[in-house]
């Protein structure tokens, strides 16, 4: 949870960016791709070294590359340090997930995979969700220079996994048992429209979080509540991820993903077109159904390919996001040239592209399988 903390923080703070600094909306997003960018790049090296060699670095250790870097973006003002701080940050973030998501895939069963991968998936949310609440607090009391203060948890929970975490060296053989066939373009093909249709999703998601804040502002919210409201978003993510996982195991993984992004698509459209409660509610109905499918598509890719586990969470976890969060550079561009609001109206264009992939993913319907069905 605390690994995933950090991550937010450079949306939450893109208003305070993008005014007092004179940063464009380009530049702005183009922090969050470098951050994106750094993690798919090197989530799936930490994967194979995971599936290969049973390698990791401690999650102690990633805790403290995020908290340290992601700090001082607070005090640094160059922007070449400051998109390098984003890129070192997000090493912290890539090492640890590859790993864990194997030890997860290999304690979990055909029919407990999709609750297991979302309640391991749910902790990192969670994390995700409050690190625009805490960013939001520090730097209405502060000020960016604040921002370091965030290290403060990362030491804290550092020194509590290094006391009751074992080091890598120390986990059972049987658990970081090599993969036992190389990894080929055939074993990857069935992957690939699945890889896709995550891509597509990571981009929506990536764009709201990055522009959903300075669109409130200009709605005329404070920032503080501006990053609450994105904060509540993600949190409904969360409600809607364990729904989506218990549930999947039951009537089925694919139909359930399917059923998320389409449930996402009028739920923006609301947002956008509305103000006050109703505005509000839609944005809470869009986190849930939208995140609902998160951990579902990486249960699916472990199915698919159950000998690369930490390959596969790596591409799915790595490169799809960081692929997607190159939209958000994009997205920027949107914004720059036309407008905010007709950047954010591409959102639903973007779900409509993973939906139509998702259709297309060769998995079974758990339904249709049924006896009866």
């Amino acid at each position: 949870m605390v690994t995933d903390l950090y991550m937010p923080v450079i949306a939450a703070i893109l208003p305070l960016l993008i005014s007092p600094r004179g940063y464009s909306y380009l530049l702005a997003g183009l922090l969050i791709t470098s951050y994106n960018l750094t993690s798919s790049a090197s989530q799936p090296v930490f994967g194979w070294l995971s599936d290969r060699k049973g390698w990791q670095v401690h999650i102690s250790v990633s805790v403290l590359i995020s908290a340290v870097f992601i700090g001082l973006m607070g005090v640094v003002e160059p922007y070449p340090i400051l998109i390098a701080c984003a890129a070192l940050a997000a090493l912290g973030h890539a090492c640890f997930h590859p790993h864990a998501l194997t030890m997860v895939s290999r304690l979990a069963t055909s029919l407990n995979r999709g609750k297991v991968t979302a309640l391991f998936v749910v902790g990192g949310n969670i994390g995700y969700a409050l690190g625009p609440i805490l960013a939001g607090a520090v730097i209405v009391t502060f000020g960016l220079p604040g921002l370091p203060l965030l290290v403060i948890p990362a030491l804290v929970m550092a020194v509590v996994l290094r006391k009751s975490s074992p080091h890598p060296g120390e986990h059972p053989a049987s658990l970081e048992s090599p993969a036992k066939d190389p990894v080929s373009l055939a074993s990857f093909s069935p992957v690939f429209i699945l890889f896709s249709a995550s891509t597509l999703r990571a981009w929506a998601v990536f764009a709201a979080i990055a522009f959903l804040p300075p669109f409130l502002v200009l709605r005329g919210l404070d920032i503080f509540t501006a990053n609450l409201l994105v904060s509540l978003m993600l949190l409904a993510g969360v409600a809607g991820q364990v729904s989506g996982g218990i549930l999947a195991d039951i009537y089925g993984k694919k139909e359930f993903v399917i059923l998320g992004l389409v449930f996402s698509i009028p739920a923006f459209f609301a947002f956008l077109a509305t103000d006050g409660l109703p505005s509000i509610a839609a944005l809470l109905v869009f986190g849930f159904a939208l995140w609902s499918s998160f951990a579902l598509t990486v249960a699916m890719a472990h199915e698919m390919m159950p000998d690369h586990v930490g390959l596969t969470s790596g591409l799915m976890l790595g490169v799809a996001v960081g692929a997607g969060g190159l939209g958000v550079a994009a997205t920027g561009m949107i914004a720059d040239r036309i407008s905010l609001d007709a950047a954010l109206s591409t959102i639903p264009i973007l779900v409509i592209g993973s939906l139509l992939l998702m259709l297309l993913v060769r998995y079974p319907w758990k339904s249709l399988s049924r006896p009866g069905a």
